[in-house]
C-alpha cells in the first residue's frame, strides 16, 4: 500500500490506514478515493496529493540520502550553499535526488540571504548546506537577516567527525553554540536513529516560529546506513490560523464605528491579504498608508492608497496619520524607520502575541490580518459621506509635484530621483524588484512608483549585498518573470562575485547598480550628526565591462537620456545584465 503528501499542508495519507476522518476505510487505495475527496486537514482537493515513495523498499540508504528525501517529500527542493569535505554525503545525496536541486554560490553569505529572500517572496523554505566552521561562519549574516525578518530558512551543515570533535579540532567549531543566537531551533544529530526525528522538528519550528532552523550532521554519521523503520518521521505540520474570540471583534468594531478619521497603516503582515484590506478600506471610509516592506500592496496612484509612512515618505503622509483619531496597524512590526505614533488611539491587528499592545490606548487584536478583517467587515456600520479618497488626495497631489520636480531629466550625473523615474515607468508590472540597502534603497522607497510589482529587501536587518543575492533566489522561483536587482556601488560591490551564478544558472536578471562613487548613506549620516566625511569614497571598476568578463552583458550610462534605452535592452537580453548608472551623491 502506498502514501500520498498533501503539497499544501504536509498531511499523509496512508492506503493501509486509511482515514477515520473521511469514513475512509482500512486499505482504500488513493486512486479509489472519490473525485470529490477533500484533504482532512486544509479541504485540498485530491490533484494536490502526491505520492511518497517507500523509504523501506530502498535499502542501504545513507543518514544523508534520508534527510534528503524526506525534505523533497516535504516539497522542500531548493538547496543553496558551497560543498567542502564535511559535507560530502548531503552534497552527493542532493546529487542522487531527482526532486532536489543544488545551486553553488560563490559566497556562503550570499546563499543565505537568498535562502531568505526566497522565504520572503514565495512562504517556501530553502535549505542552505556548507561546511562546518568557515562555511557555517560565512552564514550568520544572512541567516540573522532571516531571523530579523521572520523568514523561515533551513541550514543544513557539515560537522567534523564526531571523534575529532572539540578543541583544535580542523574545521571545527562548537556550531551549536555559534548559531543559537540566530536560530529558533538548533541542534546536532549525534545518533542516526534520531535524524528524522530531528529533521522534522526544525521544519516544524521554521515554519511554526517563522524563523531559522539548523542541524549539523557529523560527516561519520552522513555515510552511515539508516534503518528507516527505527526512525520514522513525524506527522504533518499544524494549521497556523488564528482568529480572535467573538468579544476582541464587537469591541474592535465598537472601536471602528465610533472613529471619524480612521486610517489603516498596512504591514508586511497584511500584504498576502491585499484584496481584503481595500475592502476593508472601504468599508471604514479610511485612506490605506503602508510601512516601508509593504509598499506596493495597493499600487502608488491607487485612489485609497497614500504612499508609505516613515523616513521614505512624506511630511503629508505623516501629519495624516497623527491628525487620525484611529490608526488600525495590520501587521505591522514598529520598527523606529516607520516611527508609528503611539500616543494615538490604535486597533493593532498581529499573529505575534510579544507585538501586541502598543501604545496606551490600544486595544490588541490576535489573529492573522486576513481571517480579523473577514470577520470585522459585516460587524462595522455603514458610513455616510465618503472621504477617504479626498483625503488621499490632498497628501498625495503635492507628494506627486515634489517628486516630480526633483526628477531632473538634464542633471548629470543622473540625479536618482530621475533614475527611480524611468524604472518606475520601464519595469514591468509583473517583474520582482530586490533592492539593496544604503542610499538606493532610500531613494527606492521613497520615488519609485509600484503598480504591480513585488520588491524583496533586508528589513530589520538593512544589511548591504542583500540585492543581488535575493534578485537570484526571486529568478530561481520565478523563471518566467523578469526580475530586477536595484542596488548601489558599496552594496554590489559586497556581493559581486555571485553574479557568476546567475551567469552559470542561465538567469537573466537585470541589476542596476548607482554608482556615485561613495558610501551615500553614511555620507549623509556622517553630515546629520556634524562629522567630517571621511572614508566613504569607493574605487570602483568598471560594473558593464565586469559583467560581460563574467559572461553576462553590461552597458554603463552617464546620460540622463539614454538610462530608459539601456534599461529597455536589458530586459530583452537572455543572460545577466548589469546597468552601470553614473550618478550623484548628493540628495538634491
Amino acid at each position: 500500500m502506498a502514501r500520498w503528501r498533501c503539497s499544501i499542508c504536509s498531511y499523509t495519507y496512508d492506503e493501509t490506514l486509511g482515514e477515520p476522518q473521511t469514513n475512509t476505510p482500512s486499505g482504500t487505495s488513493f486512486e479509489d478515493l472519490p473525485a470529490d475527496w477533500k484533504c482532512p486537514v486544509c479541504q485540498a482537493g485530491k490533484s494536490a496529493f502526491i505520492s511518497i515513495p517507500d523509504a523501506d523498499s530502498t535499502p542501504g540508504r545513507t543518514v544523508s540520502e534520508v534527510l534528503i528525501d524526506q525534505l523533497t517529500t516535504f516539497g522542500i527542493t531548493d538547496f543553496f550553499g558551497v560543498p567542502g569535505t564535511s559535507s560530502l554525503g548531503i552534497i552527493d545525496a542532493i546529487r542522487k535526488n531527482p526532486s532536489a536541486r543544488f545551486i553553488l554560490f560563490r559566497h556562503e553569505e550570499n546563499a543565505a540571504m537568498a535562502a531568505s529572500a526566497y522565504n520572503k517572496l514565495t512562504g517556501r523554505i530553502a535549505v542552505c548546506v556548507t561546511i562546518a566552521g568557515p562555511g557555517a561562519t560565512n552564514l550568520a549574516t544572512g541567516l540573522y537577516d532571516a531571523k530579523e525578518d521572520r523568514a523561515s530558512v533551513l541550514s543544513l551543515n557539515g560537522q567534523v567527525e564526531m571523534q575529532y570533535a572539540g578543541p583544535g579540532g580542523f574545521q571545527e567549531i562548537d556550531q551549536d553554540a555559534f548559531f543559537r543566537p540566530v536560530t529558533v531551533y538548533n541542534n546536532t544529530i549525534s545518533d542516526k536513529k534520531m535524524a528524522l526525528k530531528i529533521l522534522t522538528l526544525a521544519l516544524r519550528y521554521a515554519v511554526v516560529r517563522s524563523g531559522v532552523a539548523q542541524i549539523s550532521v557529523p560527516n561519520d554519521i552522513q555515510k552511515e546506513i539508516l534503518d528507516v523503520s527505527l526512525s520514522m518521521p513525524q506527522g504533518f505540520f499544524p494549521s497556523l490560523h488564528i482568529a480572535p474570540d467573538d468579544d476582541t471583534l464587537d469591541r474592535a468594531a465598537a472601536m471602528l464605528d465610533l472613529a471619524e478619521r480612521p486610517v489603516i497603516l498596512a504591514g508586511w503582515g497584511a500584504y498576502p491579504s491585499a484584496g481584503l484590506v481595500l475592502s476593508f478600506a472601504k468599508a471604514i471610509d479610511a485612506p490605506v498608508v503602508s510601512t516601508f516592506r509593504a509598499k506596493g500592496i495597493l499600487p502608488d496612484g491607487h485612489p485609497f492608497y497614500a504612499g508609505v509612512l516613515g523616513t521614505v515618505g512624506s511630511i503629508q503622509t505623516r501629519e495624516m496619520v497623527e491628525q487620525s483619531d484611529l490608526l488600525i496597524t495590520l501587521g505591522v512590526g514598529f520598527s523606529k524607520m516607520t516611527r508609528v505614533p503611539e500616543g494615538i488611539p490604535i486597533l493593532q491587528v498581529d499573529r505575534d502575541p510579544l507585538q501586541l499592545g502598543r501604545g496606551n490606548r490600544s486595544l490588541p487584536v490576535y489573529g492573522d490580518v486576513g481571517m480579523v478583517i473577514e470577520q470585522l467587515i459585516p460587524k462595522v456600520r455603514q458610513r455616510g459621506k465618503a472621504t477617504a479618497q479626498k483625503r488621499v488626495r490632498a497628501v498625495i497631489e503635492p507628494w506627486d509635484a515634489q517628486r516630480e520636480k526633483e526628477a531632473d531629466s538634464v542633471a548629470t550625473p543622473i540625479r536618482p530621483p530621475y533614475i527611480m523615474k524611468v524604472l518606475s515607468d520601464v519595469i514591468p508590472e509583473d517583474a520582482i524588484i530586490s533592492i539593496d540597502v544604503g542610499e538606493n534603497g532610500w531613494w527606492f522607497g521613497r520615488n519609485f512608483r509600484m503598480k504591480k510589482q513585488r520588491f524583496v529587501m533586508s528589513g530589520y536587518l538593512a544589511t548591504m549585498g542583500f540585492g543581488l543575492p535575493g534578485a537570484i533566489a526571486a529568478k530561481l522561483a520565478y523563471p518566467d518573470r523578469c526580475v530586477f536587482c536595484i542596488t548601489g556601488d558599496g552594496g554590489f560591490a559586497m556581493a559581486m562575485a555571485d553574479f557568476v551564478t546567475a551567469v552559470k544558472y542561465e538567469l537573466p536578471i537585470v541589476v542596476i547598480v548607482l554608482n556615485n562613487h561613495q558610501l551615500g548613506m553614511i555620507r549623509v549620516e556622517q553630515k546629520v550628526e556634524n562629522y567630517e566625511n571621511f572614508a566613504t569614497d569607493l574605487k570602483n571598476p568598471d560594473f558593464a565591462l565586469y559583467a560581460k568578463a563574467c559572461y553576462g552583458d553590461g552597458k554603463r550610462v552617464s546620460e540622463p537620456e539614454d538610462l530608459s534605452r539601456a534599461v529597455r535592452w536589458a530586459i530583452q537580453q537572455k543572460r545577466p545584465v548589469i546597468i552601470d548608472v553614473d550618478t550623484d551623491p548628493n540628495r538634491f
